[in-house]
């Protein structure tokens, strides 16, 4: 199918995120791929993989890049030659970029009960005792590690840890949003957070609030 969702967050942040129904060939149609990004396509050894790295492509298309246009640093992290911001995440059959004027995070799960056993590996578990059921503690935790995720990706600092470092204020699933602070290195930051749910997947995103920027 073509693109799944389009999410203008404002002026200057778009959100694009693909459902990965194709096979592998329609996807690779009409992309060309640098010499580095061919090789590592080639060397995955899954095909759900492949397609979703080759999806990807398609999202940049839709926000008008070309995958020469995108790099990555040292650490991992994507850049765009343009100068704008970019995230990029990959789940199973879904995947999707934020690109913005500002520094930026993305991340989209699949909501599994596995994360109930790793929950108190990133978060204080005791946090959620009234939440009413498995079935909300399983969507909550899944966008509390989004969003610890995405806001991992925005900074992309050696070091940062999700349990010791990173807090997610808590929310109701109603209200689409939250926010995040970090302590790290003797710094305070704080960052929005969204999130939205569909078909059994979370996306969240994060952007660093302005009051925090200008401290």
């Amino acid at each position: 199918m073509p693109l799944y969702k389009r999410i203008t967050v404002d002026e200057h942040t778009k959100v694009f995120i693909w459902k990965v129904e194709e096979p592998l060939k329609w996807l690779s149609e009409g992309i060309e791929l640098t010499t580095n990004c061919q090789v590592r396509v080639d060397g995955m050894k899954s095909e759900l993989h492949q397609r979703g790295f080759m999806s990807i492509r398609h999202l940049l298309a839709e926000a008008g890049y070309v995958d020469k246009d995108l790099y990555y640093d040292d650490w991992g992290k994507p850049h765009l030659k343009s100068g704008k911001h970019i995230s990029i995440t990959h789940s199973f059959t879904f995947t999707g970029i934020i690109i913005s004027d500002e520094e930026v995070g993305i991340d989209i799960e699949m909501q599994r009960d596995k994360i109930l056993k790793i929950a108190n590996k990133f978060t204080p578990l005791e946090e959620y005792h009234t939440v009413a059921n498995e079935e909300a503690l399983i969507r909550k935790l899944t966008i509390v590690w989004g969003g610890k995720e995405s806001i991992y990706k925005l900074m992309a600092e050696p070091g940062l840890g999700f349990l010791q470092h990173i807090n997610i204020t808590d929310f109701d699933f109603e209200a689409t949003e939250t926010t995040g602070t970090v302590l790290f290195k003797g710094k305070k930051s704080r960052f929005k957070l969204d999130f939205l749910e569909f078909e059994g997947f979370t996306c969240v995103y994060a952007r660093q609030l302005a009051e925090a920027k200008n401290k």
